[in-house]
């Protein structure tokens, strides 16, 4: 049997990565201003934070019916015998549940995977599908290894401003106004199934980020005590981050948990148009 792995653009995995790794990959469709784009591939990253901050009405959306079907025949007349497809944690999007269904047409031959994740550790659970898959597994072995794994993972973000948030109606604009005057930075979570709000920091970015770090030491030693720590892999994340911020929070990263197999990825922009420009995250998981 060989087993084709597809994911789409909220795991983090840009086309170049897919094409090196043979993954399979579909782009998100994001709506600037009634016009359709679609991340990493009609649009990109830099276009995109543009876009974001020049004030332009953006909504994300999940990809079209025809446009998953579409690769799914194929990835199937490029000679694999089936596939596992993983998007985003359908705590977070219907686009898993929708899968779901069209998968019904296709005769056991795609497994869809409700992986409950996104960014870094959605990143991290395509590599290991990739793996399973080199090893020879099948679709089905593969869905049940991952999903078994879904939870054992956590992510953490703070939003280095609070104008995408009021715009998302996540706070009101009164808390918004004083939230800015005072510099607060709220640190968002997500566990599994949805984005909630954790914690909340004052001051420069670098003080939410000493947050973030203390709860991901609190995660491995009150959550995940059983796990292997040599299997720890810490994803760092960014929302438009310069070359030179993306390698200091990798590099601090890396100091704190030497132990770990640290990495980046920019958050995506169904993450990012909610965050908006300048977050900063970490997501851990074990592979």
């Amino acid at each position: 049997m060989k087993t084709a792995v597809m994911t789409d653009t909220n795991s983090g995995i840009t086309k170049d990565i897919a094409g090196e790794l043979g993954i399979y990959l579909i782009s998100m469709p994001l709506i600037i201003n009634d016009t359709t784009y679609y991340e990493n591939e009609t649009i990109t990253e830099e276009e995109f934070f543009l876009a974001l901050s020049g004030d332009k009405h953006i909504t994300t959306s999940q990809p079209s019916p025809g446009d998953v079907m579409e690769l799914w025949d194929q990835i199937l007349s490029e000679g694999f015998d089936e596939l596992v497809y993983i998007p985003m944690s359908s705590g977070l999007s219907n686009s898993c549940a929708a899968a779901m269904a069209y998968a019904e047409d296709y005769e056991g031959k795609v497994e869809v995977i409700d992986n409950h994740r996104i960014s870094v550790t959605l990143y991290e659970s395509v590599l290991h599908a990739r793996e399973l898959a080199l090893r020879g597994a099948s679709a089905k072995e593969i869905k049940t290894e991952l999903e078994n794994d879904a939870y054992n993972s956590s992510i953490y973000l703070a939003v280095n401003t609070l104008e995408y948030l009021k715009k998302g109606g996540r706070i009101t604009p009164a808390a918004a106004l004083v939230g800015t005057m005072l510099s607060i930075k709220p640190i968002l979570t997500i566990q599994g199934e949805k984005l909630d709000s954790y914690a909340r920091s004052q001051g420069p970015m670098k003080r939410a980020e000493e947050k973030m770090i203390t709860a991901i030491r609190s995660d491995l030693e009150k959550r995940f005590p059983h796990l292997d720590a040599s299997r720890l892999h810490i994803g760092a994340a960014g929302a438009g981050l310069t070359a030179k911020q993306q390698e200091e929070w990798v590099t601090l990263l890396h100091s704190k948990f030497p132990e770990a197999d640290v990495f980046y990825s920019p958050l995506s922009a169904s993450i990012s148009v909610h965050t908006g420009p300048g977050a900063v995250g970490v997501g851990i998981s074990f592979r």
